[in-house]
Parts: C-alpha cells; structure tokens; sequence
C-alpha cells in the first residue's frame, strides 16, 4: 500500500488577551503616616501589576482622606466608571475595609462589576469575586468591616463628648481666635478687625453692607476666603467672642451618611460661662444679640426661597448664579454677584420672574408655563448684556430669546394699585383738593 505524505500547516495560535488591571488604595485622614501609607500602598500596586507578564497596568485610583463607609469618593467613582467604559479587567486592593465599609455599597459594586466580568481581589482575604465562594465570604466580612466602622465612630464620639464634658473644644476657624489643646486662645491682631465688626453693626450697617467693606477693604478671613453676609451673621451670634463657650451644637448623624446636623436637644450640650478671654464684652454681644431680633421682626426675610429655576439661570457677565429676589410686591432674579457687591463688579439687570417664566414658555413651545418641563428640558439659561437670554436645553438645542422690561402699568400688581389709591385719598383728605 503506496503511502501518502501530505504537508499540514501549523495553525495560528490565538494571541493571549492581557487583562487590564488597575488598583484602588485609600486612607481615611490626611496625616502623614497616613500619606507615607498612601505612598507605599501606590508604589507596592505599580510595582506588582506591572512585574505579571500577562497584565497590562491600567492605573491607581487612590483617595486620600477619604472614609471607606461613603461612595462619593472621587477616585472611586471615577475607577468604577472607568470599569463601566471598558477600560479596566479587574481591580486589585488591599482589604475589603480599604475598599468598602458600607456592607451596601461594597455588594452592590461588585455584582454590578461582575455583571460586566470584571472581578476584584482582595489580597488580605485573599478573595476573587469572580469565584463562586466569593460572594458570600464578601458578604460576611463586609458585615464586619461595617460593623467596626461602627464601633470605632461610637468610640470616637464617646471621647469627643468626654473631652466636651472637661471643658475642651475640637478643631475650629475663627477669626480671632484659635485653639491650642482643646483651649481657646485669643489671636491679638485679629481681635481689633472683630471688634469693628460689633460696632459696625450696632451703628445700623446690615450684615452684607459689612461684608462689602471688609471685602473692599481686603481684610484676611481665617481660612483666606471672601467675605459674605452669612460670614458676618456667624461672627455676630457666636458665643465665643463673649468669652463664652458652648460645646457639641452639632453632631454625626451616623457612621455610614456622616450627615452632620444642628443640634436642636438630641445631644447634651455644654456651657462653659467665662471660658476664655473676651474680645467684645457681654453687654455688647446682648446688645448685637437684641438688635439683630429687633431687625428679623421689623424686616423679616427678602428671598432664600428657591423655584424650579433656582441654579439654573446664569450671568453671562461673572459667571455666577442668578438667585430670587423679592423687591416690593414682586419677584425678581439677580445676578449673586451683584446682588451682593453692587453694579461695581457687576453690570448685570435683574429680570422679573414673569418675565422669565414667559421666555421659557416661549422657547419650550408650551401653551402655559410649566415648572416640570422647565426642571426636565432646560440645562441652562445665561442672562447676557442687552438684555439676551441664550437657553441650553437637555437635548443640545440653543435658542436666543430678547427680553424687555414690562410698562410701569403692567407691573403694577392689585395690592399696588389699591395702596396708590389710598395714598391718593389720604393726600386728598389733608389738602380738600
């Protein structure tokens, strides 16, 4: 039987995928063993991903004083949606701690990732979630990492409220003082800037009118910021500058949304009368105390109500939010900047509400106004010069829209006229004319 020799190619062998690993490291505070740990912990990852022959290094997402019970970290966020955009294989991390002390956030992170086939190890408990016992070993210890997160926020609280109960005060920024140990002391060169402010206010300036003139006058703020009414307000109403001292006004929440909140009698306080040097004395911090009462009472408030529009107008001048105002019987929409520093720094116009409220009309082709299509199709308005509104709607559309102000006839309300109408009879009554 003659043979047969035939000549059989060699097949192409598949060209082997590399993965693409990237590493998430986090510490929870800004002190530097933190930071040198921060450090090691990036170096160790670039080091070890890129020393396997058959991964591709995709980067260190690292966050820095960050806590591991929220998911708002800007790293986090932005590895999880790089992993979305199908930039990264998989995740390497230290522990399930470093990565996730919210039991919640943790499960809901890695069933989304292994959705799209991308596992996380976690090398302490030497854990792959794309194994079957993966799961449920991440479940387990993500309890506890939750659970110690918790303890260790009860114990911070507990020795908060100890120091607090000694007399001692936490971290803080003032002008005019400062603490060193848990005592408040005065800073001299400060203390005259702080007096001023008292007395201004006592002799009728209002908060912002204050404000303007330290801000005009380049005075230093305690963390190097502007100054702004609610600044002022703030410096007026605490207790410190009476030498007094009122301990726990505000406290966490809990340890997973460490929500901080006023303290209105969920938490003991603490007064300590006399605590410290005074930089204005009792009478006049009653004396501020008792006429800022009197002007809530005779003024009340002038905006700080908030619409379907609020955030969304903005100045085509500064750059800065358009906010609602309230100017006599009706509504306006001011540019922030020149609301509160004056036509100085900014030129911009304010635009009656209903004005407003018809251009959108208009733009959005609707029949009447509505709020809901306002929130839902509209991404933007910036309010330029001459009186130009240029709407930027969710769907990528612009459209320019003139605006004028309404005659003095139409923007007279009912109670305007009635009010007028009664000048007038009060005025023909003394004169019989």
């Amino acid at each position: 039987m003659e043979r047969t020799i035939q000549l059989v190619q060699p097949m192409k062998l598949a060209e082997r995928k590399l993965l693409r690993v990237a590493a998430y490291a986090r510490v929870s505070c800004d002190k530097d063993a933190m930071k040198h740990s921060l450090a090691a912990q990036i170096s160790y990852y670039n080091e070890y991903i890129q020393r396997n022959p058959d991964w591709v290094f995709a980067g260190i997402y690292a966050d820095e004083a960050y806590s591991g019970t929220k998911d708002d970290r800007p790293r986090f966020v932005q590895l999880i949606q790089d992993c979305k955009n199908g930039l990264i294989d998989r995740i390497i991390t230290k522990s399930i701690s470093r990565f996730a002390r919210n039991t919640v956030t943790l499960l809901t992170t890695v069933r989304d990732l292994r959705r799209m086939g991308i596992g996380i190890y976690f090398e302490e408990q030497n854990i792959d979630t794309l194994t079957e016992a993966g799961e449920l070993m991440i479940t387990l210890l993500a309890s506890q990492a939750q659970e110690e997160s918790r303890a260790t926020s009860e114990n911070c609280k507990w020795r908060i409220r100890k120091k607090f109960e000694e007399g001692y005060t936490t971290h803080f920024n003032l002008v005019g003082y400062h603490q060193v140990d848990g005592l408040v002391e005065m800073i001299p060169e400060e203390a005259e800037l702080v007096r001023r402010i008292f007395q201004l206010y006592l002799e009728g300036y209002g908060q912002q009118a204050i404000a303007n003139i330290l801000f005009e006058e380049d005075a230093p703020t305690c963390l190097g910021g502007e100054w702004f009414s609610t600044t002022i307000r703030s410096m007026l109403r605490n207790e410190k500058y009476a030498g007094d001292l009122l301990l726990q006004k505000s406290f966490v929440t809990d340890h997973i949304t460490k929500e901080v909140k006023k303290n209105k009698g969920e938490m003991p306080q603490f007064f300590i009368q006399d605590d410290h040097e005074a930089i204005v004395p009792h009478e006049v911090f009653e004396a501020v105390r008792r006429e800022n009462a009197r002007r809530a009472a005779k003024y009340g408030s002038n905006g700080g109500e908030t619409s379907e529009l609020t955030s969304l107008v903005r100045c085509g001048i500064c750059g800065k939010n358009y906010r609602r105002k309230k100017a006599k019987a009706r509504w306006l929409w001011c540019c922030t900047t020149y609301n509160l520093r004056g036509k100085k720094y900014c030129a911009s116009k304010a635009i009656p509400e209903e004005t407003l409220r018809n251009a959108c009309t208009q733009v959005l082709g609707l029949a009447e106004y509505d709020a809901e299509a306002v929130k839902n199709r509209i991404e933007r308005i910036d309010a330029m010069p001459d009186n130009l509104l240029v709407f930027h709607l969710t769907d990528g559309a612009t459209h320019e829209v003139k605006w004028a102000f309404p005659s003095r006839s139409e923007s007279w309300t009912v109670e305007m006229r009635e009010k007028a109408a009664e000048q007038m009879r009060r005025r023909y009554a003394k004169t019989g004319n």
